[in-house]
Formats: C-alpha cells, sequence, structure tokens
C-alpha cells in the first residue's frame, strides 16, 4: 500500500462578532421570537473586540502562535490571562478581522450578491492590499461599492441581509432568487462565508507547502454548508468553487457531507486517492459556520461570561505521497463507527480507538497522543456541556484499563500525558481532532512524538433521517524507512551501483587468490 503523507497543514480564524450577533442561530432566534430579550442586550454588552481576539490563548493555539505544550501549561480561565500583544498571524494561519473578512466575501462572490457600501469598499480595498496573500487578480474582485441607501433599499425592498461594523451599515448579502429559499439571502450568506473562510486556508495551505495553486490537482471540501437549489438542495460543489477563488486552475473536486466526522472522513478518502495513484496534491478544506457563532451564548450572559465563540474556525491539509520526511497517515488501521457498534461511549470509543489499535497490533500507550473533540473549554463549561476533552480522554483510558492495557490508578497520568487542552471554536465540525494535526506534524518531524490518533464523530440524527451516530479515526506517525519513488536522484542511483560493483570486485579478487592458494 502507498503511503500518504501529511505535506502541510493551515488554520485559520475568521473574527466575525457583528455578523454572529445578527446570524448565529442562537441570537437569530431569539430576535425574532423576542426582539427586546435581556439576552440580546446582554450579548452585545459582553461581544469581545478583535484585539481580544488576537490575544486570548486558544485562538493563538489553533493558529500556530502558541503550541498546545505551551497552552497546557497556560494560566486559567484564558479570558483571564490574555496575552501581553495580539497576533495576528502565527506557524500555520491568521485571525483575520471582521472588516477584511466582508472583503473577502467580496472577492469570493461571483453573481453579484454582495454589496459593499462605497468608503468601506475603498478602505478594506486598502486594507486587503497589503495582505500578504492577495494577488491583484483577487483584489480586482472588489467592487467600487455602492451608495448606503441603495443598500438600504435593497434590504428593506428585496429581503438582503444588512451586514454592520460598529454599528455602521457597510455591505449586504442579496438573494439569488425571488421564491427559492435554497437561495435566499440567509443560506447564501453562510454558504459565501464557509467559501471565504476555506478560500483563505487554502491560500495560507499553498504557502505553507512551499507551492503555487496551479499545484493542487483536487480538492475536498468538508464544511456544514449544503449548496444548491430547489432542485437540488445540497448538489454542492463547494469544493470547486473554493479552488476557483484561490486560483487553483488546475484543481476540481468534489464535497463531502458527514456532520462532525466530516472532517476526519474526508482526509481518509482523499488519502485512499493520493494512495491509489488518482490524485497527487490533494487539498481538504472547510470554512466556518455563520449559524454556530454564539451558539452557547444563552448560558454565557446569564453567567456574565466573555462570549468566545466570536470566530469561524477554518483549515485546510495537503495530502501527497510520501516524501520520506512529512508524517504519515495509516490507511490499515482505520476507526469506523459501524451501523450495529451502538451509541454508548464506550461503544464508539471501542469501535474508533480500540479496534484500529488492535488492527495495528498497537497498544492504548504506543499513541503519544488522542485528539477527539477538541472544544475549548472556557465556552463549553460555562455553556453547560463540561470539558469536553477531559471527558473523552477519562473514556479512553477506562476502556484501556477494562482491556488490561493500563492499571486504574494511572488513570489520572494517561489523561495528563496523552491528552490535549481544548481549543478549537465550537463550529461543530471543526473540533472533531484534525485542528491538531497542525501541531502533530510539527512535533513528530522535530523528534518529539511518533504518533498520534485523529478522532472525528457525528450526529447524524440531527438531519431526523436516522438516530444513529457516527464517527471515523485515523493515525499519523512518523514516516517508514521505505523511501517514495522519485526522491533519490540518479546520481545517487550511479553512486550506489559503483559501490556495489566496487565490492563485488573486490569479493572476486579474494576469491581468485584463495583458489591461487
Amino acid at each position: 500500500m502507498a503511503k500518504v503523507a501529511v505535506k502541510a497543514t493551515s488554520y485559520c480564524l475568521n473574527h466575525a462578532p457583528e455578523i454572529g450577533l445578527l446570524y448565529g442561530n442562537t441570537p437569530y432566534s431569539e430576535r425574532i421570537a423576542n426582539p427586546d430579550s435581556e439576552f440580546l442586550t446582554g450579548l452585545a454588552k459582553l461581544a469581545q473586540p478583535y484585539d481580544v481576539a488576537c490575544r486570548y490563548a486558544p485562538n493563538r493555539t489553533y493558529v500556530g502562535a502558541m503550541s498546545t505544550a505551551e497552552l497546557a501549561v497556560a494560566p486559567k480561565p484564558y479570558m483571564e490571562n490574555l496575552a501581553a500583544a495580539p497576533e495576528r498571524f502565527g506557524k500555520f494561519g491568521e485571525i483575520m478581522p471582521e472588516d477584511e473578512f466582508i472583503g473577502l466575501l467580496d472577492i469570493c462572490d461571483v453573481f453579484d450578491l454582495v454589496w459593499l457600501e462605497k468608503g468601506f469598499a475603498a478602505s478594506v480595498k486598502e486594507k486587503l492590499s497589503s495582505h500578504p496573500l492577495m494577488t491583484e487578480t483577487q483584489l480586482k474582485r472588489i467592487e467600487e461599492g455602492h451608495e448606503a441607501a441603495a443598500i438600504e433599499a435593497e434590504c428593506k425592498e428585496h429581503h438582503a441581509l444588512p451586514l454592520y461594523l460598529s454599528g455602521k451599515l457597510v455591505a449586504c448579502c442579496r438573494q439569488g432568487h425571488d421564491t427559492d429559499e435554497n437561495l435566499s439571502s440567509h443560506v447564501l450568506l453562510e454558504n459565501l462565508a464557509s467559501k471565504a473562510g476555506a478560500t483563505l486556508s487554502l491560500l495560507h495551505l499553498i504557502k505553507n507547502a512551499g507551492l503555487t495553486p496551479a499545484d493542487i490537482d483536487f480538492v475536498v471540501d468538508c464544511s456544514e454548508e449544503a449548496v444548491g437549489d430547489i432542485n437540488q438542495r445540497g448538489g454542492g460543489n463547494m469544493a470547486k468553487a473554493i479552488a476557483e477563488s484561490a486560483g487553483c486552475v488546475n484543481a476540481s473536486g468534489f464535497d463531502l457531507r458527514a456532520f462532525c466526522a466530516a472532517p476526519v472522513a474526508a482526509i481518509i478518502a482523499s488519502s485512499s486517492m493520493v494512495a491509489a495513484g488518482a490524485r497527487k496534491n490533494v487539498a481538504v478544506v472547510s470554512g466556518g459556520s455563520i449559524p454556530k457563532l454564539y451558539m452557547n451564548a444563552r448560558e454565557h450572559v446569564k453567567k456574565n461570561v466573555a462570549p468566545m465563540e466570536n470566530v469561524m474556525g477554518c483549515f485546510a491539509v495537503l495530502l501527497t505521497e510520501s516524501d520520506g520526511q512529512s508524517p504519515e497517515i495509516r490507511l490499515d488501521a482505520l476507526g469506523k463507527h459501524t451501523v450495529s457498534a451502538g451509541a454508548a461511549p464506550q461503544a464508539v470509543t471501542s469501535a474508533l480507538v480500540f479496534e484500529p489499535l488492535q488492527s495495528a497490533g498497537l497498544k492504548f500507550t504506543d499513541v503519544d497522543k488522542y485528539a477527539p473533540e477538541l472544544h475549548d473549554p472556557d465556552v463549553t463549561v460555562p455553556g453547560g456541556a463540561g470539558n469536553v476533552p477531559e471527558a473523552n480522554y477519562k473514556m479512553i483510558a477506562a476502556l484501556a484499563v477494562m482491556k488490561g492495557q493500563l492499571e486504574k490508578g494511572a488513570i489520572p497520568k494517561f489523561v495528563e500525558e496523552r491528552g490535549l487542552p481544548g481549543f478549537a471554536p465550537t463550529q461543530g465540525h471543526i473540533p472533531s481532532g484534525v485542528p491538531f494535526l497542525g501541531h502533530a506534524r510539527e512535533a513528530i518531524m522535530a523528534g518529539d512524538m511518533t504518533r498520534a490518533m485523529i478522532i472525528g464523530k457525528g450526529s447524524l440524527f440531527l438531519g431526523r433521517l436516522t438516530n444513529l451516530a457516527d464517527g471515523a479515526s485515523f493515525m499519523v506517525e512518523k514516516p517508514s524507512q521505505t523511501v517514495a519513488a522519485g526522491s533519490i536522484s540518479r546520481e545517487d542511483v550511479e553512486d550506489v551501483i559503483l559501490e556495489v560493483l566496487g565490492d563485488l570486485a573486490g569479493r572476486l579478487g579474494a576469491c581468485s587468490l584463495d583458489s591461487k592458494e
């Protein structure tokens, strides 16, 4: 079986507090039912500015401005221990401010859905022209803009959604059809936001890999949004739209949807294509989800906790044939949650963790780090869901005890050594394991880690078609000693042949002397 390498990764956050206040599902639903509620007033007062997002430890870890090891020893709660100075860029990507993100929406819009106010259009184009990844081709896509009155009329008369900055109307997203609810302004804004975030991550991925956009030959999108019209509600293809925006002229692509398990499933499917030789450079990408902004904010406002669900997470992973240096994905020991497995936590953990380890002839302690749902506990604990990563690690450790591979008293040490602090935004598909892949790649290449397991879980019952849950997992580990084809030069081969011939000649000479004696 061909080896598949994790050649590069990228992770970005799109800061979008005002978009979230209007169109995050929790405040949006509240505004319809109770527009004058104390919750909405309180949420607006507690909304955090951009510099806080750039100083917040989980966000900094997500984009690679700090390591997971540094996060593990960082003082908690994170909001009370912000970094001294904001950092926009990390080794993996960036935290993009909301005004530039709205500008990026316009860059990714090919149907004149996004209208920018003239003054805002000029200012955001100037800002984006300084962005290290924005080309002249992309900057030309930013429109000259419209009068504020025209945008207001579009919102009042044609169901466009207004977009604000500091309470000022700066843009709108228009509907794509008068009667098709699948092309409503609300759905299209969600789709454009996901496309824009994924495009940003893909651009960072290409830079991180040292490639050009033309080098990418296939893109797989695994976000949560359904792209289509009334005749094909989820027909797609978000992936190809993202490839177009990033300038990947030689790429094609498709979408893969599996709720929160989609990123892991997409990496497995894409790795299989690379291993089969069907594709060469495959980028797995995902944008963020507007509905998930401020998802747990009702409890945050009640407890007067800063609502940090104000960023949309996105990522990209480049998969190639093994180069003998980059970490490799094991395709011979994949975890899958079967129909018959059931939804009990023990059954899920057994299917996704124990069974693939058993297939590979490994023990629980042979994995350096496990990466299941990496939700930020500063968000989930006050939201009522508890510390999700910690709960997962305790379940993995308990199963190891049941299988006779760990002493009960060693559970706390197992959790501490092989677990990770949560740092991913609560964007559904984003937290399930994949945010650690970049950190794992760094650690494996530095010789600090041998193996990590990435675990994704999904809630299929949300679609009202089945009560089943879902999940998948894979292991990434240091590369095998097998050298990839094409990684040895002709000169290297000639040197080896000459060395072998010289050794053979010496042996023949020795035999000749022996015979004369």
